[in-house]
């Protein structure tokens, strides 16, 4: 292989494979000496990426974590695999990872190879995925098409079916994608009606980009808050609820997910708890109590729910009806 960057490419993609390649086997399978090799290696470093070496013989190289995330090099499978498995997953709203999952499906469609893009779309049209909730499920590309546009950021046109089941085209600003943990909303300035609005993607069909660019307004509030208000006409209510936190004789203490830990009283967001005892969570939510609640049991602590009633009814009818369900 005499094309240097097309040789260095090849040795990125195969030291990104997690093991330890001797000198000799690189040397023989990009067919080059192993004194190329070393300088390959040499080039790579100057590059930025951390290549470890190891003296003796069994020794050989391997790439380390950094302190930055290098480009990576994928061959045809690979990135056929990991484009299918973003689609899987993009359609449904997973707390924590929906909007980075986006954004990487979007990067990586961008620069797929026709001929992959047809592959990933036959294995995604031959593939069923167990719906959610109520079934609303979005479709990936309506996804990649509007993340791209709130990034460019451009104006974007596309066709919205209403609650009530009437049709529209519409042009808006788009300005974020918001998950709720079940659904995908796009709050966007409306251009035609000259206000704020929020879209439930599963409505939304024929996205397209104008490749009109347009400067971000500002929105009145954060954008969670709005479509937490639209779900709910505007009301929301305090939560406040007390988990039983424990430590093990391990030292291994129960744990918080994040969307909890953020919210602890007293405490820095994003921080743990590391000891046992009491741990009062208040919050503003505008989720249906029903909802809520079972997020709060999901968590997997025990907790007690202060206020406001309806969330306490909430919990009461849940356990209940979970108590019934196990026959005790």
């Amino acid at each position: 292989m005499t094309d240097t960057p097309a040789r260095l490419l090849s040795l990125l993609s195969l030291l990104q494979t997690p093991r330890e390649w001797p000198g000799s086997e690189l040397a023989e399978r990009l067919r080059v000496s192993a004194r190329t090799i070393r300088r390959d290696i040499d080039r790579l470093r100057e590059l930025g990426y951390p290549v470890e070496a190891t003296l003796g013989a069994e020794g050989g190289y391997r790439l380390v974590a950094g302190a930055a995330m290098p480009p990576l090099v994928l061959d045809d499978e690979e990135a056929v695999a990991i484009a299918v498995g973003l689609r899987a997953g993009a359609g449904h709203a997973i707390e924590g990872v929906e909007e980075a999952s986006v954004r990487a499906l979007a990067k990586l469609e961008q620069v797929l190879p026709g001929r992959l893009r047809r592959r990933v779309g036959a294995l995604q049209s031959a593939t069923v995925a167990v719906a959610r909730g109520d079934g609303a499920r979005v479709d990936p590309r309506t996804l990649t098409a509007i993340a791209s546009a709130v990034a460019g950021p451009e104006r974007l046109r596309f066709a919205y079916l209403a609650r009530d089941g009437a049709a529209s085209r519409r042009l808006v600003e788009p300005y974020r994608l918001v998950s709720t943990g079940s659904r995908w909303y796009l709050v966007a300035y409306d251009m035609e009606r000259g206000d704020w609005r929020t879209f439930r993607l599963d409505r939304v069909s024929e996205p397209s980009a104008t490749g009109v660019r347009f400067v971000k307004r500002e929105l009145p509030m954060d954008a969670v808050e709005f479509v937490r208000r639209g779900l709910r006409g505007g009301e929301t209510y305090l939560v406040d609820v007390t988990f039983t936190v424990t430590v093990t004789g391990d030292g291994r203490a129960d744990a918080l997910p994040g969307w909890l830990r953020e919210r602890v009283v007293g405490a820095e967001p994003g921080s743990g708890v590391a000891e046992s005892g009491e741990v009062r969570v208040r919050f503003e939510s505008a989720d249906s109590p029903e909802w809520l609640v079972a997020r709060l049991a999901l968590a997997g602590v025990p907790f007690s729910v202060h206020g406001p009633e309806a969330l306490v009814e909430a919990a009461r009818v849940l356990g209940a009806r979970l108590t019934e369900a196990s026959g005790a």
